[in-house]
């Protein structure tokens, strides 16, 4: 293995697994720090946590398990990959895990870059964006776990890390691997070695990419990934063979617990032409509405693939959470929607569709799914899986990603028809 990677939920790690699938990497997803040696024909493994929003102290320690079981599969350098939003809290969960990464690993020097162009993430000025608007005014400010209420990733970031947050500019970035590397070191030098990059394009994540060529320690978005394939490449380390991919033309479902915007547009525009159960919070928390029931009716459904789903706008969320307790509201949904995919599973399910970080770690962790394959992209950041252990085919899909029509066009890409992501 060379390349070791830590995701903080399940769809930012099949992203970033994507990302490197594309670039030529033998992948492999694994669902938790594995209890064994992983494959010896991985070249890239990426070890998905479900801990973004548990206690920083929690996510912490998990991390590091993750880490040194990475160290023993021989990895040369190490990715903490966290969403391309930058989802956290003035508490943490992302300045305490670098601190504790590069303390472990003897890293000097690490950046910070969640930008992804292709989703409309960038970084200019030390601001995340999101398309043309600032982070802060894109609806993550009303986000019901990590409300991201600041745009300046340095200001966001200084109250979460004990170390200083140093910057290179895009001026800079512009002129490529070598300035931006003697930029790193200068911040470092400074007493800022945790640096937030700018990048706007493509184009610039491959020269951050190249300029990290020889950190231990990296971390951001996927897109940080991008010019990583190449160092390895360029040490001819890399097998020249991709791995092959079939679909699967079973009993599908789809399962949705996002509440972003994307998420809610594309449940209306499936839900047009299909059949959709909504699951309102405060039936489950009631018990009115059961994983029972919902597959139950599923199984029920000849006129299409049936969409379960719980895509409420913001304020219907605050106001149950303000009900319930956000944390129990949450985890009571994360257990309805485990339990549902493991009973439409059961009944012979081989493909799901899951929307929403939360929903997707908690399915996976449902159905006890150890390792994923790497299938094709279905859209930017969001690769097919399948199961290395049973005839399961998924997708995983954070909330804001994929098109109106992206739930029909997974369950094509998962039935095996070709689809330019």
């Amino acid at each position: 293995m060379l390349l070791g990677c830590i995701g903080d939920d399940f769809t930012g790690s099949s992203d970033l697994a994507n990302t490197l699938a594309k670039g030529g990497m033998r992948v492999t997803q694994y669902s938790g720090v594995p209890g064994g040696p992983g494959e010896p024909d991985v070249e890239a493994g990426i070890v998905a946590l479900k801990s973004r929003t548990i206690p920083p102290a929690e996510a912490v320690a998990l991390s590091l398990k993750a880490l040194d079981w990475l160290v023993g599969q021989g990895c040369r350098q190490f990715l903490f990959k966290y969403c391309s939003t930058f989802d956290s809290t003035p508490a943490g969960n992302i300045g305490p895990v670098i601190d504790a990464l590069m303390q472990r690993l003897g890293a000097d020097r690490t950046i910070v870059c969640p930008a992804f162009p292709a989703t409309g993430r960038s970084i200019y000025q030390g601001h995340l964006f999101v398309g043309d608007r600032l982070l802060s005014e894109s609806g993550m400010e009303h986000h019901p776990l990590t409300p991201m209420t600041d745009a300046d990733l340095r200001r966001w970031l200084a109250p979460q890390t004990k170390q200083g947050v140093g910057h290179v500019a895009a001026t800079t970035v512009f002129q490529g691997g070598p300035a931006i590397l003697d930029a790193i070191d200068g911040e470092a030098k400074a007493g800022r070695p945790v640096v937030v990059v700018d990048a706007i394009r493509d184009e610039d994540l491959l020269a951050i990419g190249h300029a990290a060529r020889d950190l231990r320690l990296l971390t951001g978005g996927s897109g940080i990934a991008l010019g990583l394939p190449d160092n390895f490449r360029a040490e001819n380390l890399l097998a020249s063979e991709p791995s092959a991919w079939t679909g699967s033309d079973g009993p599908a479902a789809i399962l949705s617990g996002s509440c972003s915007t994307m998420t809610r547009t594309q449940v209306a525009r499936y839900a047009e032409t299909a059949p959709a159960l909504e699951i309102v919070p405060d039936k489950v928390m009631v018990g009115e509405q059961s994983p029972d029931g919902a597959v139950g009716w599923a199984l029920e459904q000849t006129d299409g693939v049936p969409l379960i789903y719980s895509s409420a706008d913001p304020e219907s969320v605050k106001a149950a959470q303000q009900r319930f307790g956000r944390d129990q509201l949450a985890a009571r949904l994360e257990e309805f929607f485990a339990e549902t995919a493991r009973r439409l599973c059961a009944a012979g399910v081989t493909r799901l569709v899951v929307a929403g970080g939360e929903t997707s770690g908690a399915v996976v962790e449902g159905l006890g799914l150890s390792a994923l394959s790497i299938g094709p992209e279905i859209a930017p950041g969001v690769p097919a899986v399948k199961a290395s252990d049973r005839p399961l085919w998924l997708t995983l899909k954070s909330g804001n990603f994929g098109d109106a029509d992206f739930f029909q066009t997974a369950l094509g890409v998962l039935k095996g028809e070709h689809h330019d992501g």
